[in-house]
């Protein structure tokens, strides 16, 4: 795997856990919190309305994009692992801006994934 192909990799993975975070943004907004406790047609009005969902659907699209293009670069079975990646970017995220709890539990099973991660990349 070229340092290219790496890097856009990982941007890809990153970008995917930045569109969650903006998601996560979205729906915890006191606006679509009570939608999402009303009806469907309300939730996907409040869905549509929402700057973050756009945000975070924007950044979702760019990262498949550039995936499609890692997947052209490599194969399945050594890209897809790295996806795996995004546990950890996603846990940082999720402790640092928006205050969420870390377990001791929580904090090894990622680096779990992240090792196995790292043992795929090396077999490329």
């Amino acid at each position: 795997m070229t340092y290219l192909v790496l890097s856009l990799t990982l941007l890809t993975v990153t970008l995917s856990a930045c569109a969650q975070l903006a998601f996560k943004l979205g729906v915890t907004k006191p606006s679509m919190a009570s939608a999402l406790q009303s009806s469907i047609t309300e939730s996907l009005v409040a869905a549509a309305i929402s700057p973050f969902i756009w945000i975070g659907l924007i950044i979702y699209g760019l990262s498949v994009a550039m995936w499609l293009w890692v997947l052209s670069k490599v194969e399945l079975s050594v890209a897809y692992p790295f996806v795996g990646i995004s546990f950890l970017v996603t846990m940082a995220f999720s402790a640092l801006l928006l205050n969420e709890t870390l377990t001791p539990a929580r904090v090894f099973g990622t680096l779990l994934i992240a090792c196995g991660c790292v043992l795929v990349g090396k077999s490329a």
